[in-house]
Order: C-alpha cells, then structure tokens, then sequence
C-alpha cells in the first residue's frame, strides 16, 4: 500500500511567511527542491537577500511588546489551538517530509509526533514562567525573581528533522513571550510554511512567528542583526561554531548544537537479537540522516564474532524504496551531493583498510531509477584512525570496532571529539550503572539505542557536539529564551532614616 502526496509544481516558488503572509521575496534568488524518491525538482525556493531578513526581523520586533504583555494564560491558549491543528493535520505535515527529504512515511509521522510532544510541553508555560519569592529576605524587604523574554529570537535549522528540530525551538519562545524568525533548511522548506499557517489559524498575532527561506546569506544577516536577541541552531559542528562564534560575536545569546558520531556498546551478555534490531534501525533508519544515529557498534570481547554475521544479513534484507510506500524501512539519501558525499566515505574507508562487509553503492530502486538511492553498509574492523570513525558521514554507514573490555569501549568513545549520544547494550545493572557515570556523553541509552530525550527533559549533547551551555527544550530551553530578573522591595514605613553607606546585609 502507497499513499501519495500532493507535489509541489515545478514552477512554483516557495517563498516566506512575514508578517502573518506568504511572501515572495525581493532578492529573486532561488535554488531547486528535489524528490529525493524521484530525482525530480518540486519547486523552488526563495533565497533571502539581507534586505528580506531585515523585513522579517523588523515585523517580528513590532509584534514583540504587545505580545510580551499577553499574560500567560492566554499565549498557553494560543498553543493548544495550535496543538489541535497539529493533531488534525499531522499526515499532511509528514507527507511533506516525505516528499523533500525522502525518508520513510512512518519515519515522517513519528517526527511529527516528537515535535507535538513540545508544544504539549509549551502549553504549560504559566507553570515553567513561575519566579521565586523570598518573605521578609532583610527587615522590611522582599525580594523576588521573575522570568522575562528577550525579544526577537531565531532558529536556523537542518533539512533531516524539518518539523520536530524547529518545534524544539518555537513553540517554547513564542510561549515564553517572544517573537521568533525561523530559518529552515532549503533543502526541504515546505513544512515550515505549513507550521506557519497552522499557527496563524491558531491565532498568533501577525508578526510573531516569521519563515525567511534562504542559505549562508541569510544567516550571516540574522547572525549580525542587532534586533535579534538569540539564535538556536542544530546542523553540523564547523557550522556550529560559526554559529557561536559569530552570535556571541555581536552580543547574541547562542545555543548551537553540533556533530556527533554516536557509539552503540554491545557486551557479551546482551541480547543479541536485540541488539542486531537496535544497530539496524538506529543505524540505517532515515538513511543515518539523523543526529543521533548509531554509527559506531563497539563490540566488546566474542560477541563481535557472534553478531556481525547477524548485522550482515540484516543488512543485506533492508526494505529500500520510496517513502511513500508503508513497508519501507529506509528511503533515498537526501540530495545527490549528500549521496555523493556519502560514497566518497566508503571509498576512503576501502581506502584505509577497514572491511567492507556490505557495500551500498549502486543500490537502485525499480521505477525510481532516477532517485538518490543507496544502500545500507556495514564495515568491520574498523579502527580509531580512520576517517570513517572520526568524521560524521550522516549516511547509511555503520562502522564495527573490537575491544576487549568494558574500559576499553568507554576510553574510546571518551576520547572521541563528539559527545552527543551513546547507548550500552547489557543485562548487567553494575555495568549499566558504571557506563552512565563514567561516559563523557551528553544523551545516554541502557538497551535504548537513540535516547532522544523527551520534551520536559531537554536535549543537548557534550564537547564539539554543543556550543553554548544551554541544551534545547525542555526548562533549558525556557531559561533559554528568557532572562531572570530580580526584584527587592521595602515601603516607607520600613525605612530606616538616614543614609546607607554599607553593603545591604539581612538584619
């Protein structure tokens, strides 16, 4: 069974949403959008000029005062209209993901779905926007904090999650008070578009959430522009130090997530028919195109000898079509670059001596010749030196390294300059327990292959795998987009006569 979603004209240009409109824009730029199933261009998107970045900044800050002053109560109100429409129109949103990124229908509604699971989160925001409160803190004086927003913030965002990374970012700021520009990947720009509309029938005033498409151009412009309070960001790490650098740079609050090259421990003990279904899936589910992919299985003592047969086999039976198609397991690779990229790895990791096991180049799909297709591969014997260990592939690649022992595997992984997800696959609590304390990772799994925080919990990796030390969602994420205030108080008729000329003390 197929289900087929609504293709963008190739003629037609997907532009921005400022100011509550669809709007093409000034600058005339714009750059094709691929089926990734198909090959074929969908459309075009807009390229932001400085001067388009500028509009949506400028809406957005005009937006911000009224809808700071709205209480609470009312912007929660707003989100649950805007959760409903969520509910109501979740396919819709996962076809789009479909339709530009290329990976599986189901891949794309459990996107939708973790993306939900925040705006249900930023709902409660009366709750999460609660201060403290000290009575009687010195003689005749109260003193209280409070949480305020910080005005026009931005989220710049990668094509792999085109729905559930920005819902990291926009449902919290806006439900903390503030406006906020989004800038989504032009790789797959549709569902942002669609996010917009569905907010605007939820009643968001105009000018509160703005989509500026668009490349390096317009992120240098809202990275520089001096009424953009904060900028979120997840894509690759150079990128993210950019980012950071470059934010902090003109006096933005920056929250910039970065790389990872995710290990999956298997020890001895561990089942082994799970663990195979957590390496396959973790591994080649979405193509790798995912930030907490497993892309490393270290394979401790003689369980390699036992599963990699396993993993192999596995590997070789991937159901690989379009994704629109309900029994796919993995779709195409998302762009011909990316594909291009990706072969490149596994020519360097022949190269450098590793064994492949399971080669996905050449791998094509009847009656989709066209499409960016590759499938899944698998080397063995891989070793701390080489590239395909080191660097993210952001592909359907897994890598097998052998160590001896539990310190073996959790030196190895520390020693790694990413720290963004681990997972240990073990029946021993003792094991379990030392690997949680010990490994320098910021999101860890016991027998969970892609822990992925939930949305009141937070999601941020360690090392080059963040900059910024604030993680996203979450209460992180409210401290994010908010500033702290602290008020004390006194009347007249507790003041002390004369003048003060000592440090306030509690007395």
């Amino acid at each position: 069974m197929s289900l087929s979603p609504s293709v963008t004209s190739p003629q037609a240009t997907i532009g921005h949403h400022l100011n509550g409109r669809a709007t093409l824009p000034a600058s005339g730029r714009s750059q094709p959008v691929f089926n990734p199933a198909t090959g074929a261009v969908s459309g075009h998107v807009a390229l932001a000029s400085a001067a388009d970045v500028d509009v949506a900044v400028s809406a957005a800050q005009a937006a911000f005062p009224a809808w700071a002053d709205t209480p609470p109560i009312r912007r929660a109100r707003v989100m649950f209209k805007f959760l409903e429409l969520l509910n109501k129109n979740k396919d819709k949103l996962a076809h789009l993901i479909t339709a530009e990124h290329g990976k599986v229908f189901t891949d794309a509604q459990g996107e939708v779905s973790r993306g939900i699971d925040i705006v249900e989160f930023a709902c409660g925001i009366p709750q999460l926007l609660k201060g403290d409160f000290t009575d009687q803190v010195s003689t005749g004086i109260d003193n209280w904090t409070l949480r305020q927003p910080l005005g026009v913030v931005a989220g710049i965002t990668p094509f792999n999650f085109p729905v559930m990374v920005p819902m990291w970012m926009f449902p919290v700021a806006i439900a903390a008070g503030n406006s906020f520009v989004l800038k989504p990947s032009p790789i797959d720009p549709s569902a942002s578009l669609y996010m917009a509309d569905l907010l605007k029938q939820a009643g968001l005033p105009d000018g509160v959430f703005n989509v500026v498409q668009g490349d390096k151009e317009a992120v240098d412009a809202l990275l520089v522009h001096p009424d953009v309070k904060a900028v979120s960001f997840v894509g690759s790490t150079p990128i993210a130090n950019y980012i950071y650098e470059t934010g902090a740079h003109h006096g933005k609050r920056v929250q910039a997530l970065g790389g990872a090259k995710n290990h999956m421990v298997v020890m001895p003990d561990a089942d082994l028919n799970q663990a195979v279904d957590a390496l396959i899936g973790a591994g080649y589910g979405s193509a790798g195109e995912r930030c907490m992919a497993i892309s490393v299985a270290v394979l401790v003592g003689n369980v390699a000898d036992k599963l990699i047969p396993m993993l192999a086999a596995r590997a070789k039976t991937l159901v690989i079509k379009n994704g629109v198609e309900l029994d796919a397991e993995m779709g195409p690779i998302v762009t011909a670059a990316a594909h291009q990229r990706i072969t490149g790895y596994i020519e360097q990791g022949v190269k450098e001596g590793a064994t492949l096991l399971v080669d996905g180049r050449g791998h094509t799909v009847k009656g989709y010749e066209q499409g960016f297709w590759m499938g899944g591969t698998l080397f063995d014997h891989v070793t701390p030196d080489m590239r395909i260990y080191k660097e993210e592939i952001f592909g359907p690649v897994l890598g097998c390294v052998r160590v001896k022992d539990l310190a073996e595997a959790v030196n190895l992984i520390n020693a790694h300059e990413f720290g963004n997800g681990v997972s240990c696959f073990t029946r021993d609590g003792h094991v379990a327990r030392e690997f949680s304390r010990r490994i320098q990772v910021g999101m860890v799994g016991i027998n969970v292959p892609i822990p992925v925080p939930m949305a009141w919990h937070g999601f941020g990796g360690w090392k080059k795998s963040l900059f910024g030390d604030m993680h996203a969602y979450g209460e992180e994420g409210v401290r994010f987009y908010t500033k702290q205030k602290s008020i004390m108080q006194r009347w007249p008729e507790s003041i002390g006569k004369g003048a003060e000329f000592v440090m306030p003390t509690a007395k």
